[in-house]
């Protein structure tokens, strides 16, 4: 613990002489996010130097082993780090799906040579991941996806279609799964690869959603050709790479629930109705609500932290992301209903520049994929009815 103590203060000295004051300020969207890449537009020089010095450090990925571009920190020191991150308002310097989903699979199932590869980039924010997993007719059900990697000799063909991809437009490099064996069962058929999404016949289109706004694109690939060393793990044995990575993006899904505002509800919603003499939210009955609302946001902050400390013990079910996934959801679908109750008729403003462009009303709807995405909110229920409580099927 004393040493544990000694690495708080050093993180927090560290932080306060590295961190820019103005990445110390809530993040006004996801324009204004690090998200890495060769495209990288930094919206300021703090935000270049801030990745630059995390980067350097090894703490855009504390966890992962220093010759992968890690702080190669013990499960308790990044702990620590996150801790001091937070409370001295610290933006996470890189947003990456390398970060939060290839990254912990590349390090299982991974070549040396992939590791070597790809994990010191992704760690230094020089190149962005999508994800190639969803087709028109294989969502719930993935394992029935049809796009198809035809063996070449040295290299694979791959054809077919990818849909909800998200920030595919703006990524460097995809991680894909296709059919490898067309007569084999659906599951066993399946293999993981990674190519960029430069190469030839490589073509995405954005999607538009209710929100006016999306993240999500369509993706074509048209006789792209893909070089055998870009398998990750065995041919035909990408099903296993692809639920262990699912894991780590509805943990990531999951976080959301943790307050994906800049500050409490209860501080936005007294900024627009106000406060009584006693300092209480000025309506009864969303002060009740919004109330009841930070008590189940802490407890699942509270459960966030616990399940990752048994994640890194080996004592959680891996179909606990499912939970997590399935409460932060439904729990940030609830955050956005109570700001636009909040916000009155303000809050359906669309395109004004007092409320910027109406991003209220927008996130709000963008949430309502929040129990889509990722596997919807019935199947995560149907997962954590079979494989933590144990019931039988239907």
């Amino acid at each position: 613990m004393t040493d544990l103590n000694a690495f708080r203060q050093e993180a927090r000295a560290w932080l306060l002489q590295n961190c820019p004051p103005e990445m110390r300020l809530p993040m006004q969207g996801d324009d204004d996010a690090c998200w890495g890449g060769r495209r990288m537009r930094f919206q300021s020089d703090a935000q270049r130097l801030w990745l630059e010095r995390m980067a350097a450090k090894g703490w855009t990925v504390p966890e992962w082993p220093p010759e992968y571009g890690g702080g190669g920190l013990a499960a308790d020191e990044a702990k620590v780090l996150r801790q001091e991150m937070q409370a001295l308002n610290c933006r996470p310097p890189l947003l990456s799906f390398g970060i939060w989903m290839l990254g912990p699979a590349l390090l299982k199932y991974g070549s040396q040579e992939q590791k070597r590869t790809f994990l010191p980039q992704i760690a230094r924010g020089e190149i962005r991941w999508c994800q190639g997993y969803s087709e028109p007719n294989a969502g719930s059900d993935l394992a029935s996806l049809q796009t198809r990697a035809d063996d070449q000799g040295d290299h694979f063909v791959v054809n077919g279609q990818k849909i909800w991809t998200s920030y595919a437009d703006k990524a460097d490099w995809i991680f894909c799964l296709v059919r490898t064996d067309f007569d084999a069962r659906k599951h066993t058929g399946i293999s993981f690869l990674l190519f960029d999404m430069a190469s030839p016949g490589v073509s995405t289109r954005p999607i538009t959603l209710i929100s006016g706004k999306s993240p999500f694109c369509e993706t074509f690939f048209d006789n792209v050709r893909v070089p055998k060393a870009n398998l990750v793990g065995e041919l035909n044995g990408g099903w296993e790479i692809a639920k262990y990575l699912l894991t780590h993006e509805r943990e990531m899904i999951g976080a959301i629930g943790d307050r994906s505002v800049s500050r409490p509800l209860g501080a936005c919603a007294a900024a627009t109705i106000g406060v009584n003499q006693r300092g209480e939210l000025d309506d009864p009955v969303l002060r009740a609500q919004i109330a009841s609302f930070e008590i189940d946001e802490a407890a699942f902050r509270l459960a966030m932290e616990r399940t990752g400390d048994l994640a890194r013990q080996g004592r959680v079910n891996p179909a606990f992301s499912s939970v997590l996934k399935y409460y932060g959801a439904e729990l940030n679908k609830r955050r956005y209903e109570l700001l636009m109750s909040a916000n009155g008729i303000n809050a359906l403003e669309w395109e004004s520049d007092r409320s910027r462009g109406g991003d209220l009303a927008r996130a709000w709807l963008r949430t309502k994929a929040n129990s889509i995405e990722g596997g919807t909110s019935e199947v995560q229920l149907n997962v954590i009815a079979k494989r933590i409580l144990g019931l039988p099927g239907a």
